[in-house]
C-alpha cells in the first residue's frame, strides 16, 4: 500500500504557475542589478503569467526537475516575436551574460521547437541537415547553437492560444505544439535543473504552465 501511494504521488500534476503571483519562481534580470527599482519584466494579469519582454532576463523556477512533462499554454499578444521555454537550466548567465546554461526549446513565431543549445548539448536526426557543417557545432558564442525543428504551420496564428508540450525523460527531450511532434533531441549533456521562461523583447502570455513527472 506504501508503495503504491508512493507511486501515485511521484504521478501527480503539480501547476508551475498558481494564477495569483510568482510563487517557486525567482528572476534573474542584469538590468535590475543597476536599478532595482526599474520595471521587472515577468507579472501576473489577470491570471495570466506575462513576460513584457524587456529588460532581457530569465523567470526561473527555484526547484530543479527532471524526468517531467511540462505542458504549457501561450500566445504572442500584440507582436509576433522571442522568447523560450529553458530547461535543465543551472549556471546563471553563462552566455552573453544573459542567459543561463541550459537546452532552450524556442518559442519565437515561426520557429516553435527549435533547440538552442546554450552551454549544454544535445543531437537529433539528420544533425548536419538541421545544424549546419559539423565543424561549426558549439554551445557558446557564434557556433552553430540552433537546431531546426521539424515542422512548419504547427503555431496558430498571433493572438491565438498554443499548446506545447516538453517531455524530458533522462537524456532526451521531445517537443510537441498544438499536437504535433516538432523537435526530438538524444544525448543530452543535462538531464535536469531549473525550469525558465525567456523575457526576449516582445511580449507574451502563459495561461497555465503543468508538469507532471514521468516514472
Amino acid at each position: 500500500m506504501i508503495s503504491l501511494m508512493l507511486a501515485l504521488s511521484i504521478q501527480k500534476e503539480v501547476a508551475l504557475f498558481n494564477g495569483k503571483d510568482l510563487s517557486g519562481w525567482h528572476m534573474d534580470v542584469p538590468a535590475l542589478d543597476k536599478d532595482p527599482g526599474a520595471t521587472k519584466p515577468f507579472t501576473v494579469r489577470d491570471g495570466i503569467l506575462v513576460s513584457l519582454g524587456s529588460p532581457g532576463g530569465h523567470l526561473i523556477t527555484d526547484k530543479a526537475y527532471e524526468n517531467y512533462r511540462l505542458e504549457l499554454t501561450y500566445r504572442f499578444t500584440k507582436n509576433a516575436g522571442n522568447c523560450g521555454v529553458l530547461v535543465h537550466a543551472s549556471r546563471p548567465r553563462r552566455l552573453y551574460d544573459m542567459f543561463p546554461q541550459s537546452i532552450e526549446v524556442q518559442l519565437q513565431a515561426g520557429d516553435a521547437g527549435d533547440f538552442w543549445c546554450i552551454g549544454e548539448d544535445i543531437t537529433v536526426p539528420d544533425m548536419e541537415k538541421r545544424r549546419g557543417p559539423k565543424e561549426r557545432w558549439g554551445v557558446d558564442g557564434d557556433k552553430a547553437r540552433r537546431i531546426v525543428n521539424l515542422t512548419d504551420g504547427s503555431e496558430k496564428p498571433l493572438g491565438e492560444w498554443n499548446t506545447m508540450v516538453i517531455e524530458c525523460k533522462g537524456a532526451s527531450v521531445k517537443v510537441w505544439v498544438n499536437g504535433v511532434v516538432v523537435n526530438e533531441g538524444l544525448n543530452a549533456t543535462a538531464t535536469k535543473g531549473q525550469i525558465a521562461l525567456q523575457a526576449e523583447g516582445t511580449e507574451v502570455e502563459f495561461k497555465s504552465l503543468r508538469l507532471k513527472p514521468l516514472l
